[in-house]
């Protein structure tokens, strides 16, 4: 269950880890075996290098291909170096022990580089979202699974604001998915709202993903982290990837949400480095809107943040940031949008309403930022001078209703007796 404060665990040993990979991939099953390693990028926290490395040492010299393939979604493409940082690996081990490892990163945008798997016919939809959808939605995923026997997730698995909790074929899709199946579901998850959504296992969105992941006909096996602090494993989940992530998503809900008991009308959230967009550090505002205050103001610090998005700013520039509600009661005007655009606008201004013209938004968001404060003004976002702030002004004020996070954007937050619109009712 939940905690008001970070429960204690033990974490696993280098050798458990080691022990849970070669009873999982006993070597003389993979011998000649093609591998097809699917990771996180660099926005993710979790010990990716030593799964990569114990994996590697497990069957890597007897595997005829063990490859990486980025899990990107809509985000930007990872240098070499990146991912050789991301693997933990110096870039002289690059071209010694791993130099047979083949570095992939996905296309989401790309449709040479996507296959066709399956369509979720109207039908379907209307019963994967409860009836708030009747469509089809063609499902696309990169077509070099397909060249491999068997394709390996490894990842961690977070509260999350569109599915509930990540992990599993979330790594699949939108992790290397193509557009349509990614734009649905993420506005799928802006229309039930991010704080329905957060935290909760089983979600509409994730009942569309895992069935969209039995359209892909591969051999899958699944490595689902919990990490708690310092990188440190407080569980490690082998398996298929729904089995997997099933056990890895409750942990995680012991592991990753703190309880408050009253909402705070002033929230520090500050962006670690690792969120270098808006498009990512949005997840300062969707850990932890379930705890702001009606008419209260949240500050995204982000000191080293200067883009609002480099794939979608333009989009988002177009749009703003607004409710759902918004959107939805002009839809005529908005439907063309990428729906993934949208469903970020939406997170990241939070819960609100659109009558007669008027949107009225529950509460504040405030970049403090290199965002200008007209771009700010422009994208319907409030601005504050990052160097005008003291994160240590905020420490320590809780009983004032000031919350400081100094590492936001993975720990959710919420109150002990939400109310409807914060998760009260579920999904």
């Amino acid at each position: 269950m939940p905690h008001s404060t970070v429960p204690e665990f033990t974490p696993l040993t280098p050798d458990q880890v080691a022990g849970i990979v070669s009873k999982t991939c006993p070597e003389a099953a993979y011998r000649n075996r093609k591998i097809l390693l699917i990771i996180p990028d660099g926005t993710r926290t979790a010990p990716v290098g030593l799964l990569f490395r114990t994996l590697h040492d497990q069957i890597g010299r007897t595997t005829a291909a063990f490859d990486i393939l980025v899990a990107l979604g809509t985000h930007q493409p990872m240098s070499e170096e990146a991912i050789c940082a991301r693997l933990e690996i110096t870039l002289e081990e690059r071209q010694t022990t791993f130099k047979r490892v083949g570095f992939h990163n996905h296309a989401w945008n790309d449709p040479a580089a996507l296959k066709r798997v399956g369509t979720l016919t109207a039908s379907e939809v209307h019963e994967l979202t409860g009836g708030r959808f009747s469509m089809d939605v063609p499902v696309e995923i990169n077509k070099l699974l397909f060249d491999y026997d068997q394709v390996i997730i490894v990842g961690p698995v977070f509260p999350h604001e569109v599915v509930g909790f990540s992990g599993g074929n979330k790594y699949l899709f939108p992790g290397v998915g193509g557009p349509q199946i990614l734009n649905f579901f993420h506005w799928l998850g802006a229309v039930v709202t991010n704080p329905m959504i957060i935290g909760n296992k089983w979600t509409p969105v994730r009942r569309v993903v895992d069935r969209a992941g039995s359209m892909v006909a591969v051999d899958k096996l699944c490595f689902c982290m919990v990490v708690g602090s310092h990188k440190q494993l407080a569980g490690l989940f082998a398996g298929t990837p729904e089995t997997a992530w099933d056990q890895a998503s409750d942990l995680s809900r012991q592991i990753h949400i703190l309880c408050k008991k009253r909402p705070f009308h002033t929230i520090l959230s500050c962006a670690p480095p690792m969120y270098d967009e808006l498009w990512t550090a949005g997840k300062c505002m969707y850990k932890l809107e379930p705890v702001l205050a009606d008419g209260g103001e949240l500050i995204i610090y982000a000191p080293h943040l200067e883009e609002v998005c480099l794939s979608h700013g333009s989009h988002i520039e177009n749009i703003g940031y607004h409710c759902r509600d918004y959107f939805l009661n002009q839809w005529d005007r908005f439907k063309d949008v990428p729906w993934g655009v949208m469903a970020h606008s939406t997170h990241v201004r939070g819960i609100g309403t659109f009558e007669n013209g008027v949107e009225n938004c529950r509460a504040r968001v405030t970049l403090a930022t290199r965002i200008s404060p007209e771009k700010c003004r422009r994208i319907n976002l409030g601005y504050r001078d990052p160097s005008t702030i003291n994160p240590e002004d905020y420490a320590n004020r809780e009983d004032e209703g000031v919350l400081l996070v100094r590492k936001a954007g993975e720990m959710l937050y919420q109150l002990d007796n939400p109310p409807g619109w914060a998760g009260g009712r579920g999904v």
